[in-house]
């Protein structure tokens, strides 16, 4: 059933009463917004559920909670689990001073390295080095924010293994290297141009510190023995492996013919429901993951971990947060299925903000699904069209939806998973990070010029 055909405008309320929780209650309730997260993604989550189930029976309602909780969500945070686990048994030790020349190089480094271990693994991994060489500052809100732009989304942007959306990607036949093909481009120009940006930021809220900055950088200096940067903690480097193996195996299976079952064309499995089947590379790659979280957790010292400031908190917001969105976006999703064919979206320059503008507020993994769905059905040709179980697509349109899906997901906090993590550890370790509202308006002021340049180079 297409429920979405079905399904009112107003069904989408619940999404957007979570989206303006998260907004509202760190400003005017945080000390309740900190231990009432969960209850408010259940109570989202049965303001949909209930009316939802009253219209379309139990059974339907147990379909729409299996895709998206058991295809969706548990993949998903169990991939951020062990990337935030792995990671955190990695230190990056040694004397770094918070300078405007050595935090673009640390910026430039995360972005480069986000495309090979995930934007979570990069983000995790770097954040904290970043935070300890810039704890002389006053001022370093900034930082975290380019770091979210930089890091946690824009470097993802080359493999399936960077980011979801080209992950799902590639197991509807997009090859594995095509966007590092044709999307290198658009990386180079955006990570310069923000670099610079930062750059210039950086340089203004130096000088705004002054003197008083200049002698607190002495002070960290003189106060911290010389220690070359060196990394500890190296065998997790083998579990991050693990996890990029499950990831591959995952995508590779359902291409492989002998791990097909002939009567079904479907991955050797279980039927959770109708519409809901399970390979056994679900159980594999979920097992892989899990096997190295634990590996990482019984081998690595807890001091290591310790040096790390690793707590529980990060993930478990993640955890409480998106499952409340995950939920309630079902709507959304199901309305875009059923009319995103005919919202005249057509050209490689309304793929691109379409994609962009939906993956900044929902979940941009199924956004990514749906638009290269619709692009599929255009009927596509020419020798450069991209051949995918959901038609042919045309090379510029599948980079735009790329692009999209993956640049725009640095909008908001949860455009991508990553930006929330991020956001808890930053705040954690004192910095004051902006509002929900405030934050947008960074991305507004950085981003939006910096797509637009995007959209006149490259997708009209």
């Amino acid at each position: 059933m297409d429920v979405g055909l079905t399904l009112p405008w107003w069904s989408v309320v619940p999404f957007a009463g979570m989206l303006l929780s998260i907004a509202v209650f760190p400003l005017v309730k945080p000390v309740w917004w900190e231990k009432r997260q969960l209850h408010v993604a259940a109570f989202w989550s049965a303001v949909f559920l209930v009316p939802f189930a009253l219209a379309y029976g139990l059974e339907e309602t147990g379909v729409q909670l299996a895709e998206v909780v058991v295809l969706d969500y548990v993949p998903f945070i169990v991939l951020l689990l062990g990337l935030f686990v792995v990671s955190g048994g990695i230190h990056v030790k040694g004397t770094m001073a918070g300078t405007t020349k050595n935090n673009v190089v640390l910026l430039a480094i995360g972005t480069l390295l986000a495309s090979w271990v995930g934007t979570t693994g990069a983000a995790m991994l770097l954040i904290r080095p970043v935070l300890r060489a810039n704890a002389w500052r006053r001022n370093k809100t900034h930082i975290v924010v380019f770091f979210i732009f930089l890091v946690a989304n824009i470097g993802g942007c080359l493999t399936p293994l960077g980011d979801p959306p080209l992950f799902l990607g590639y197991l509807r036949g997009v090859p594995f290297f095509w966007t590092l093909q044709h999307i290198w481009p658009l990386l180079l120009l955006n990570s310069v141009v923000l670099l610079g940006v930062f750059a210039l930021v950086d340089r203004h809220f130096v000088k705004k510190e002054g003197r008083e900055g200049e002698e607190a950088l002495e002070l960290e200096e003189e106060a911290v023995e010389r220690v070359p940067v060196r990394i500890e903690g190296l065998r997790n480097l083998w579990y991050l492996a693990l996890i990029i193996v499950a990831v591959v195996l995952n995508g590779a299976i359902p291409q492989t013919r002998e791990c097909l079952d002939p009567a079904t064309g479907l991955v050797w499995g279980v039927d959770v429901c109708e519409g809901v089947h399970l390979g056994f590379n679900y159980f594999l790659q979920i097992g892989l993951i899990g096997l190295a979280a634990i590996l990482s957790l019984a081998t690595t010292p807890r001091a290591l971990r310790e040096k790390n400031d690793f707590e529980w908190a990060p993930i478990a917001e993640v955890a409480k947060l998106f499952i409340g969105i995950f939920v309630t976006m079902i709507p959304a999703l199901a309305l875009l299925r059923a009319y995103g064919a005919e919202l005249g979206i057509d050209t490689p320059l309304k793929f691109f903000w379409a994609t962009g503008a939906l993956s900044s507020f929902l979940d941009n993994s199924p956004t990514y699904v749906v638009f290269l769905t619709a692009a599929g059905s255009l009927g596509a040709g020419g020798a450069t069209a991209v051949a995918t179980t959901v038609g042919a697509v045309a090379s510029n349109v599948l980079l735009a939806i790329s692009a999209g899906a993956v640049f725009m997901g640095a909008m908001t906090y949860i455009g991508n998973a990553p930006n929330f993590m991020v956001k808890s550890i930053a705040e954690r370790s004192g910095v004051k990070m902006p509002s929900f509202f405030g934050y947008m308006g960074w991305s507004l002021a950085i981003l939006v010029p910096l797509f637009a340049l995007d959209t006149v180079l490259f997708f009209l």
